[in-house]
């Protein structure tokens, strides 16, 4: 077992502290190439969350020094859906963020990091970037701001203005690198910090997230949610394999109806068809 705190457990009750937010920092400077400073931690509307996403996912808002926000979300398990659900949380802040009132100018930069623990999508990297970008439909040209747009949102190009979504997919990440984000996904997936990791962030991670410096209490609750974390996987496994095979059986009874319908079309008797196809002379006789 790693020696130190699973991610999503410290995002809900350690690097939640001020005296932590270095561990997000380096984190954040890694993956966007730019310093990052946490200001304060905010509370959106959605931070709530059900009995089922308890386990399943945790997040966290912060504000950066340029006003800027920042929404991390760890998800454990598959959701079909969930690049929708990164469109919702960006889109809730937007609109959580500007006074009623205000102009669109005020609308805040959104950066959304999502940490996922399972295959989303189709792709061979394990590291995402999307933003927004407006090109010409004859010449693929870039639109870009004018000069006045620039000066008044210091910003150089119109994808600045525009939330950006960061997909980090850890799960089959388990080779050690000397490259800094790699540190930090290697980090993410197996618990473990080597100790010749350079990256920002993990020095820090490596000090405040360590099991033995947990309380009983907290112990306690700690192996609570991995318990809790492996339940609900098993759940989720155990129902989709359940799904799977009616969903096998369904389809082994289409194919006898579907057999039984040509055979009686053909004029074959029903007592023949009950003895190749496995159904009753009753189910026969209502097709």
């Amino acid at each position: 077992m790693s020696n130190y705190i699973r991610f999503d457990w410290a995002m809900k009750r350690l690097l939640r502290n001020k005296a932590n937010f270095a561990v997000l920092e380096g984190l954040m400077t890694t993956l966007m190439k730019k310093k990052i400073i946490i200001k304060r931690l905010l509370e959106s509307e959605s931070n709530q969350e059900s009995e089922y996403d308890k386990y399943n996912r945790v997040d966290l808002l912060a504000e950066d020094e340029q006003g800027e926000l920042l929404l991390f979300e760890i998800q454990n398990n598959n959701e079909y859906a969930y690049f929708q659900r990164m469109l919702f949380g960006t889109s809730k802040l937007v609109t959580e963020y500007i006074n009623r009132g205000e102009g669109y100018e005020k609308i805040r930069k959104i950066y959304s990091i999502n940490i996922v623990y399972f295959a989303l999508g189709s792709g061979t990297d394990f590291v995402y970037h999307g933003k927004t970008e407006f090109r010409g439909l004859h010449n693929n040209e870039l639109l870009q701001l004018s000069p006045f747009q620039r000066q008044t949102f210091k910003a150089d190009e119109v994808s600045q203005l525009y939330p950006e979504y960061y997909i980090l997919k850890v799960n089959d990440f388990n080779r050690w690198s000397k490259v800094p984000l790699e540190q930090w996904i290697y980090f993410l997936n197996t618990g473990e910090i080597p100790e010749d990791a350079t990256a920002p962030g993990l020095s820090e991670a490596r000090e405040k997230l360590q099991l033995d410096k947990l309380s009983s209490d907290e112990l306690k609750a700690y192996y609570r949610h991995l318990d809790n974390v492996v339940i609900l996987r098993d759940n989720i496994h155990t129902e989709r394999a359940k799904g799977r095979a009616e969903g096998r059986a369904e389809g082994r009874e289409e194919e006898k109806r579907e057999m039984a319908l040509k055979m009686k079309a053909e004029g074959i008797s029903v007592e023949i068809i009950a003895r190749c196809s496995g159904l009753s002379v009753e189910d026969i006789g209502a097709l």
